[in-house]
């Protein structure tokens, strides 16, 4: 399929041909959902942490003699029944990451990509290139083009001054296009491609 190149001006730059294999797939939710679990699993810091009988600070000594009173048998006031002891069974620092399939990686975002082409959220443009690193000048570019939210993905190397103008725009994030990703490309409204980007994208599915 053909889709029409933009300037980031908004002007009429020619036209691309996408692969049907990346660009024309029919979505499925089950296969992004999967992805994106995984990738905010894998974000998780797992530093959550409570304290056990065996950390908490409080006196070691039997609390009272073990016959005689008519109560239970006790013997440490860190047990998890009372109040100041330790918690039993709470969460421990570990990592809550898991695997998954690099196949699966690589669908989900052929899928991710198809998902913005079927909802009319894909743009594509000649290049991310700005003349001076002004975030002015940038919004104003962003304007004729509509983005308010967007994902911009660059070729190997992002402009230095673009990623400069931009850095300061909320919800406009930038990437090189070996950093693009399921969740990134669906937390924001609009995705941005340059022209070498689809090429990196075609050449990394072939």
């Amino acid at each position: 399929m053909e889709l029409n190149v933009k300037t980031l001006e908004g002007k009429d730059a020619g036209k691309v041909s996408l692969s049907d294999a990346i660009f024309g797939l029919e979505p499925r939710e089950d296969i992004i959902a999967r992805v994106i679990r995984w990738q905010l699993a894998n974000k998780r810091q797992g530093t959550h942490k409570i304290k056990t009988r065996g950390e908490v600070s409080r006196t070691g000594s039997k609390m009272y003699k073990q016959k005689g009173t008519g109560r239970a048998r006790h013997h440490s006031a860190r047990a998890p029944q009372f109040r100041g002891g330790g918690k039993a069974h709470g969460p421990v620092v570990r990592s809550h990451a898991h695997d998954l399939p690099k196949k699966v990686r690589a669908l989900a975002l052929r899928h991710a990509l198809s998902a913005k082409l079927k909802s009319e959220d894909l743009i594509i443009v000649d290049q991310l290139v700005a003349a001076e690193a002004k975030t002015k000048a940038l919004i104003g570019s962003f304007a004729s083009l509509g983005l308010t939210n967007a994902l911009l993905i660059g070729g190997a190397e992002i402009d230095g001054n673009f990623k400069l103008a931009a850095a300061n725009i909320p919800n406009v994030d930038v990437l090189p296009v070996q950093g693009i990703n399921v969740y990134d490309i669906l937390r924001r409204g609009k995705l941005v491609l340059s022209k070498a980007a689809v090429e990196a994208l075609e050449e990394r599915f072939k």
